[in-house]
């Protein structure tokens, strides 16, 4: 899966729906922001850098349609995953011509939102996602897995997150507050001793050494030897 570290802003104004979406994109990694309306979802766009935005169509203040446009307009590139209860052909194709990379129509599977959503990211990057290490520990960030040695070891989604955030800069110092950010949205409750609790999982799996601790700074992984 292409997911950890991904931040996704999500648009849905109606509570329950976006609740579930949210809460099974962060189970596979994202971090979500959540818009509920047509202007709130264009300041996030403008002000934040996301990797994907999964749109609705049907919005109070500016429908999607309209939001999309302004993002493009905007000269912004980010992939866009329009979803909508509208499965005329011909809603497709305007959805499709104000800029969106792909168009799900509800009802529609998890599944198939996710495979949508890795298929926009990836062909917006153009590349593979590659493995990450430290010539101590890699990571897969396709199957999720951490290898030390000949150990694998299945992360869950919020430890892979911070993995993933540490070894994109080996040797960097990550402040508990960049950490969260990573790992958690906007939207999410923040529990003040979740990042410690977080590196004490991955440790245990993966040696009390695979991430260091800097004393009132933050967390680091090695830099390759």
């Amino acid at each position: 899966m292409i997911s950890g570290d991904m931040r996704v802003l999500l648009v849905e104004d109606e509570p329950s729906a976006a609740h579930v979406l949210a809460k099974g994109l962060r189970e596979q990694s994202y971090a979500v922001d959540l818009a509920a309306d047509g202007e709130a979802a264009v300041f996030q766009a403008a002000t934040t850098d996301y990797d994907a935005v999964v749109l609705d169509v049907m919005l109070p203040k500016r429908d999607g349609f309209a939001v999309c446009r302004t993002i493009r307009e905007s000269g912004c590139a980010v992939p866009i995953l329009m979803v909508t209860a509208r499965d005329a052909v011909e809603a497709r194709i305007e959805g499709l011509d104000c800029g969106a990379d792909d168009y799900l129509v509800k009802p529609y599977d998890f599944g198939e939102l996710l495979a949508r959503l890795r298929a926009v990211i990836r062909r917006h990057s153009g590349q593979a996602v590659p493995v990450l290490g430290n010539g101590i520990v890699s990571l897969d960030p396709v199957t999720r897995e951490a290898r030390r040695g000949d150990a694998t070891h299945i992360l869950s989604a919020k430890e892979f997150s911070l993995l993933h955030a540490l070894l994109l800069r080996p040797g960097a110092i990550l402040a508990r507050s960049e950490l969260e950010e990573r790992i958690y949205g906007w939207n999410e409750e923040v529990e003040s001793n979740a990042v410690d609790f977080l590196i004490h999982g991955v440790r245990k799996k993966l040696g009390a050494d695979a991430i260091k601790n800097v004393r009132g700074a933050g967390w680091m992984v090695d830099k390759a030897a």
